[in-house]
C-alpha cells in the first residue's frame, strides 16, 4: 500500500491515542484511522472525519477534538500543513518527504508495485462472455471479453486465487436451429435447398455458409439422402465444435485466455439438474404442480413461482442455471461473479433467490452488467457485419484498431455506462487517444533513459543519493499520481470497478506529460538529474503494471 498514507494514518491514530490518554477516554477495539483524498486538491493530500466520528466518544463537539487531535500531532516531518475544516474534518498537505519515499516504494515493488493482500489466497470464479456457440464473439461479448479479464487480472494482483470461465450454452433449441441452419446450407450447396429450407430463427451470416461448404467438401452429397431428423445432429455439433474454435481463435487473439471452458450438457449428462431440483424440494423451495416442476420464487419476493421443468419434461434454462450455481459451490469457491449483458439485468433477481435457496450468502456472488457498444466512425453509425449476419464482430474490431486500443476503450467507462466506440479516434496518434495517450508516456520515459545511456549517464539506483528535494510542483504532483496506485488497484478489486484502472492510467499519464514540458531531466545539476530519473522511472513502473493489468501493452517506442 501507499507508504505515505500508511505512515499519515500512524501519526493520526498516535495522536488520537494521545488525547484519548490525556482526557481518560476508551477507544474502540481495533480502531483505525480512515484517510481518503479530498475531493478539491485545495484541501490537502489527504482528509480524515475521525474526530466527526468519536466527537460523541469524548463529549466534546468535533470542531474542538479535531483541533486537539491536530495540536497532539505537533512537528512532523511528514506533514506541511494541517486544516481544520468545518464540521470536523481535518485535512492533510504532507512535506516533501514523502515524494522520495513514494519513488522508492515504486521502485522496489517493480512489478508487484500496487499490489494488495486483500484476497487472502480466497478462490473467485470470474464466469464471463459465455456467448451462446451460435457465431462469432460480437462487439457486445468483446466488450464484457475486456472487462471480465481485466477484473480478473485486478483480483490477482489483490490476492485472491481467480479461476475464468467460460460457460458453453450448447444446449436447447438455439443449437437445433444452428444444426438446422448450416444443414440447410449444406443442402442448398448441392442445389437441393428446397429440401432442407433454412430455419425462421437460423443463422444466416456468412459464416454458416463457410461451414457448410467444408462439410460438404469432406462428406460430398452424402448426406442429402439421408432423413433430416438423422442428420441433424452431426450438423448440430460439427457447427458447434467449428464456431467454439473461431470464439476461442478470436478471445486468444483478444489476449483472454480461460482456465475452463464449462459445457451446459454436462449438467444433464452428469445429473447435476436432477440433483439440483431434489435438493430444493428437500428445502421446501420447489415442488411439482400440473406435470411441471416449479421454483417457489414468491418466497423471495418474486411477482410469481418459475417453471424448472415443462410439462412436457423440458427443463427450462433457469434449470440450468440452477444447477450450475451449485455446480460451483460444489467447487469451493469463496466468491462467484457473473459478468452478464445488461439485457439480463431481470434475472439477476431469480438467481439470487437460487442462492438463497442453496443456502448461501448474498455476499457470496455479484453481478457485472455490461451495458451495450455502439460503433462509430467519425461519429457515424457503422453498418452491421455482413459475416456475422446480424451484428459487427470483435474480430474486425480487432482487425481495424488493434488490440491494444479495442481493450483500452472497452474498460474506459464505466461497464454500466453505454459506450460509443469511434474507430477513427481509436486510431489516432494523438491525445483524443487516451490508449496512445497512455503507451507514449511511457515510450517516452524510455526515450530518456535510452538518451542516458546514450551519454553515458547510467540510471541511479533507489539507494542513490538524489531524493532530497525541494521538488517542483509538477514533481509533487506526478508523485502523486503514482502513490494513488494502490489504492486505486484496492478500490477497482473492492467495488468491482476494472474501469478506474482506464481513468487511473490516464490521469498518470496526464502527470508525466505535464513534468516532461514543463522541467528537464538530463543536463542538469547531478543531484537533480539523479531525482527526475528516479522519478521517470517510478513513473514508469507504475504505468507498465497497470498497462499489464488492463491487458495492454507498454512499448518502449513509438
Amino acid at each position: 500500500m501507499d507508504s505515505s498514507k500508511d505512515s499519515l494514518a500512524s501519526i493520526v491514530k498516535k495522536a488520537i491515542e494521545t488525547v484519548a490518554g490525556e482526557r481518560h477516554v476508551e477507544l474502540p477495539e481495533g480502531f483505525e484511522v480512515l484517510l481518503e483524498r479530498p475531493k478539491s486538491a485545495e484541501h490537502g493530500d489527504w482528509a480524515t472525519n475521525a474526530a466527526m466520528k468519536l466527537s460523541k466518544l469524548f463529549r466534546v463537539p468535533p470542531m474542538e477534538l479535531a483541533g486537539a487531535i491536530s495540536g497532539a500531532i505537533g512537528e512532523t516531518g511528514a506533514i506541511s500543513e494541517i486544516e481544520v475544516a468545518p464540521p470536523g474534518f481535518m485535512n492533510f498537505t504532507l512535506a516533501g518527504d514523502w515524494v522520495a519515499g513514494t519513488i522508492k516504494s515504486a521502485l522496489e515493488g517493480g512489478a508487484a508495485y500496487g499490489s494488495n493482500k486483500s484476497g487472502e489466497g480466497r478462490r473467485v470464479q470470474v464466469e464471463f462472455v459465455s456467448a451462446n456457440p451460435t457465431g462469432p464473439i460480437h462487439l457486445g461479448h468483446g466488450r464484457g471479453a475486456a472487462v471480465g479479464d481485466v477484473m480478473s487480472s485486478i483480483l490477482a494482483f489483490s490476492g485472491w486465487s481467480v479461476e475464468r470461465e467460460y460457460y458453453i450454452n450448447d444446449a436447447g433449441l438455439q443449437m437445433e436451429n444452428l444444426g438446422y441452419s448450416t444443414q440447410s446450407r449444406y443442402f442448398a450447396h448441392f442445389g437441393r435447398e428446397d429440401l432442407a429450407p433454412f430455419p425462421k430463427d437460423g443463422y444466416p451470416g456468412d459464416y454458416i455458409d463457410d461451414i457448410a461448404r467444408g462439410i460438404a467438401d469432406e462428406r460430398g452429397d452424402s448426406l442429402i439422402a439421408r432423413p433430416l431428423e438423422e442428420t441433424m445432429p452431426f450438423f448440430r455439433d460439427r457447427t458447434c465444435e467449428v464456431v467454439l474454435e473461431m470464439i476461442g481463435r478470436d478471445l486468444d487473439d483478444f489476449g483472454v485466455k480461460f482456465d475452463v471452458w464449462f459445457s451446459e450438457k454436462s449438467l444433464y449428462r452428469d445429473d447435476l439438474t436432477e440433483r439440483t431440483i431434489a435438493l430444493l424440494k428437500s428445502r421446501g423451495y420447489a415442488y411439482d404442480q400440473d406435470g411441471a416442476v416449479w421454483f417457489r420464487a414468491t418466497a423471495f419476493g418474486d411477482d410469481k413461482d418459475r417453471v424448472m421443468v415443462r410439462n412436457n419434461g423440458v427443463p427450462t434454462y433457469f434449470t440450468s442455471d440452477t444447477a450450475y450455481l451449485l455446480n460451483k459451490y460444489e467447487r469451493k469457491f469463496d466468491f462467484l461473479i457473473y459478468v452478464w449483458g445488461a439485457d439480463h439485468h431481470g434475472y439477476v433477481p431469480r438467481i439470487r433467490s437460487v442462492n438463497k435457496a442453496l443456502g448461501a450468502k448474498d455476499e457470496s456472488l455479484e453481478f457485472m452488467l455490461i451495458q451495450f457498444v455502439s460503433l462509430l466512425r467519425d461519429g457515424a453509425p457503422v453498418a452491421m457485419s455482413k459475416r456475422a449476419g446480424t451484428f459487427v464482430t470483435l474480430r474486425e474490431v480487432i482487425d481495424e484498431v488493434g488490440r491494444d486500443a479495442t481493450r483500452f476503450f472497452f474498460v474506459n467507462r464505466k461497464c454500466d455506462s453505454h459506450l460509443d466506440f469511434d474507430l477513427e479516434v481509436a486510431k489516432r496518434t494523438s491525445s483524443e487517444n487516451p490508449v496512445y495517450y497512455v503507451q507514449y508516456a511511457h515510450a517516452r520515459i524510455c526515450s530518456i533513459l535510452r538518451e542516458a545511456s546514450a551519454r553515458g549517464i547510467g540510471v541511479p539506483g533507489v539507494s542513490d543519493a538524489g531524493l532530497g528535494g525541494p521538488f517542483e510542483p509538477c514533481e509533487i504532483r506526478l508523485a502523486k499520481e503514482i502513490s494513488r496506485f494502490p489504492e486505486e488497484v484496492l478500490k477497482a478489486a473492492q467495488n468491482l470497478e476494472p474501469h478506474r484502472l482506464a481513468f487511473y492510467a490516464t490521469s498518470l499519464a496526464e502527470a508525466f506529460h505535464a513534468f516532461y514540458n514543463t522541467l528537464k531531466v538530463l543536463g542538469e545539476a547531478p543531484e537533480t538529474m539523479k531525482s527526475r530519473m528516479l522519478l521517470c522511472e517510478a513513473a514508469r513502473i507504475t504505468i507498465a503494471n497497470a498497462l499489464r493489468l488492463i491487458g495492454v501493452s507498454a512499448p518502449e517506442k513509438m
